[in-house]
C-alpha cells in the first residue's frame, strides 16, 4: 500500500491512498483523515485502506484523481518522534579519517542515534530554507521507517514487526555548525534543521524481495543541480538493520505509534557509487589530497533523491527541492 498526505491548509494535511505506479490517488475520507489516525488504529484501518488501494490500482476507484507530488506534505507532517541513526560504517570511517581520528571501536555494537526535531517535517517539493550559506548546507540521503507502538525492552527481531511504513528522507545538515555543538557534548540542535521526506510512504510488502533483513536492498539515485552524484545500494553496507536501531531506542523507553527512525546517510565504500552527502565527498578529497575542493550547497541549488524498484518505477516518488534563503520576517 502507498500513502501520501495532501496539503489542505491544516498542519496535518489530508490522507490519500496512491496507486502503485504513482499516477493516481484517492482521498481516504470515510476511513481515516490523517496519517497519525491510521497509525494509532492500524489493525482496524489499514485493511480498509488496502481495499481502497486495490480498487485504485484496478482503475475502479470512483473519485480518483491525478497524483501530484508538488501538492504533498511529508507523509507524516509532524511526528511524535524522529530519531536518526548512523548505520553505515563507511560514512563514520570517512568522516573520522578526514579529521585525523579513528572510527569508534564499538560502532557495530552500540548504535549512534540522535534525537531530531519532528514538529515540522518538510514535503518533497518544499523549499529548504536557510538563513546563511556559510553554515555549510549539506544533504543526507536516507531511508526511514515509521513504527507502531514498541514496548520497552523489545528485541531487535521483534522490533522489525513494529515497522508499519518506509520512507525516503533527506536529513539536512549544517556542517559548519556541527563542531561547536559537538564540543558542548550535548548533541545536535541548530546543525540539524527540518528533515525532508519523499511524497509517498509505503508498506514493506511494496518492496517485495528488496525488503529483507530489516534493510532496503535497492539503489538510491541523487542528482545535485541536475548532475548525478550517486547510485548507491541502500542495503549493501547497512551494518545495523532497522530492528536493531528501534531496539536501541526502546532499551529504556517505549515508542509510540508514529515514531520515525532513520538509517543515517546511505554510504558505500566504492567511490564510484558516489556520495550520500557532500561531507563524504569532501572527506575523500581531504584523505586523498589533503584538502577539500567541493563546496557545500548554495542558494538556488536543486537536489533530487529517488529510489527505483526492480521494474524501474519510482517507489516513494522523488524528493525534488530548491535551497532558498530565509525571507525577511522569517519562513
Amino acid at each position: 500500500m502507498k500513502l501520501a498526505t495532501y496539503k489542505d491548509g491544516s498542519r496535518d494535511g489530508q490522507l490519500a491512498v496512491v496507486s502503485r505506479d504513482l499516477h493516481s490517488a484517492h482521498f481516504a475520507t470515510g476511513i481515516a483523515t490523517r496519517m497519525q489516525q491510521l497509525l494509532d488504529d492500524w489493525n482496524f484501518l489499514s485493511p480498509q485502506l488496502e481495499d481502497l488501494y486495490q480498487t485504485l490500482n484496478q482503475g475502479k476507484a470512483r473519485h480518483a484523481f491525478a497524483f501530484d507530488p508538488k501538492l504533498c506534505m511529508a507523509p507524516l507532517p509532524r511526528a511524535y518522534q524522529w530519531a536518526d541513526g548512523s548505520a553505515y560504517p563507511n560514512h563514520i570511517d570517512l568522516l573520522s579519517r578526514a579529521r585525523g581520528a579513528e572510527a569508534p571501536a564499538d560502532f557495530m555494537d552500540d548504535p549512534r542515534i540522535y534525537q531530531g526535531g519532528s514538529d515540522d517535517l518538510l514535503g518533497p517539493c518544499d523549499d529548504a530554507v536557510f538563513a546563511d550559506m556559510a553554515w555549510g548546507i549539506d544533504f543526507e540521503a536516507e531511508l526511514a521507517v515509521v513504527t507502531g507502538d514498541v514496548a520497552m525492552g523489545t528485541s531487535a527481531d521483534a522490533a522489525l514487526d513494529s515497522v508499519r511504513l518506509l520512507m525516503l528522507a533527506n536529513d539536512w545538515s549544517l556542517r559548519h555548525l556541527v563542531p561547536t555543538e559537538l564540543a558542548k557534548q550535548f548533541g545536535f540542535l541548530q546543525s540539524k534543521p527540518a528533515t525532508t521526506f519523499a511524497p509517498v510512504a509505503v508498506t514493506p510488502d511494496e518492496l517485495g524481495a528488496a525488503w529483507r533483513g530489516g534493510r532496503v536492498h535497492r539503489p538510491v539515485d541523487i542528482a545535485w543541480n541536475g548532475k548525478p552524484v550517486a547510485h548507491m545500494d541502500a542495503g549493501a553496507e547497512m551494518s545495523l538493520h532497522f530492528g536493531q536501531l528501534i531496539a536501541h531506542i526502546a532499551r529504556t523507553r517505549r515508542l509510540r505509534a508514529g515514531s520515525i527512525v532513520g538509517s543515517g546517510t546511505i554510504s558505500q565504500r566504492h567511490a564510484a557509487a558516489g556520495y550520500g552527502c557532500i561531507a563524504e565527498k569532501r572527506a575523500r578529497e581531504i584523505i586523498d589530497s589533503g584538502s577539500a575542493s567541493t563546496d557545500y550547497m548554495a542558494f538556488g541549488d536543486r537536489l533530487r533523491i529517488e529510489l527505483l524498484g526492480e521494474d524501474g518505477s519510482s517507489v516513494f516518488g522523488a524528493i525534488d527541492q530548491r535551497v532558498a534563503p530565509l525571507a525577511a520576517g522569517g519562513a
